[in-house]
């Protein structure tokens, strides 16, 4: 079973917000550490219009893009 437990670490010690769902006094766990400044972090500000990425620039296409497919056309 898995489960999810979030905590602090604090002078070498973690503190649990919540009690783990495991009644065993032998579990095994796995830690992962997240950075204050991840959750702190400004997210960027979307600007609407701008497209970035793999299409900016001149890209081609056939100019058959939209007909209809062959292997398509029972479903259609």
């Amino acid at each position: 079973m898995l489960a999810t437990v979030t905590g602090t670490y604090k002078n070498g010690q973690i503190i649990l917000d919540e009690e783990l769902p495991v009644k065993s006094e032998n579990a095994k766990v796995i830690v992962t550490l997240v950075e204050d400044t991840v959750e702190n972090q400004e997210k960027p500000k979307r600007t609407s219009g701008l497209l970035k990425g793999a299409f900016v620039g001149e890209y081609w296409f056939s100019k058959e893009f939209n007909d209809p497919l062959d292997d398509l056309k029972d479903y259609m």
